[in-house]
């Protein structure tokens, strides 16, 4: 039996962590610090065991955001990565390689969400075809969403 291994980190790959076993409950969270932290309407984690997670670069920076809550982000790049707390640890579900089975299957601090937010999908799709193109001819400096043998400390630069 092989144990699922699960990478990700930040955009720029200095903060890249490697977690090995099962992860907890995925969830969204309508707290006023998330969504400040997320810069968002909710911030989305996951559950993990602290004694789970490797991490394989540098290790988060930390900001104090209330008496026992601390909320990891990249000290480079800025990236909101985890929030941790006496009972535990979660990691935002953004930051993980690959998130497609991540669906959060809770809603934390719900009667603090916006309003607006359970709407937010009913908005129409943005349907032109130029910017699309446009879109595509894009470079990212981010990191790619898998593990890289080597990659430059400041992200790539032109």
């Amino acid at each position: 039996m092989t144990e699922t291994v699960r990478t990700g980190g930040c955009q720029c790959g200095a903060v890249r962590f490697r977690i090995k076993g099962a992860l907890g409950r995925p969830s969204i969270c309508h707290c006023r610090m998330c969504q400040k932290q997320f810069g968002s309407f909710f911030g989305a984690l996951v559950t993990v065991s602290r004694d789970g997670v490797e991490w394989t670069h540098e290790e988060p920076s930390y900001f104090q955001s209330s008496v026992n809550i601390d909320r990891g982000f990249c000290a480079r790049c800025g990236t909101p990565l985890t929030y941790r707390q006496p009972g535990g640890l979660e990691i935002a579900i953004g930051a993980f390689d690959d998130r497609s089975d991540l669906a959060p299957q809770i809603q934390v601090n719900y009667a603090s969400r916006l309003p607006w937010v359970e709407n937010i999908f009913e908005a129409p799709a943005h349907d032109d075809p130029d910017y699309y193109a446009r879109q595509e001819q894009i470079i990212s400096f981010q990191h790619p969403d898998h593990e890289t043998a080597n990659w430059p400390q400041q992200g790539l630069k032109l």
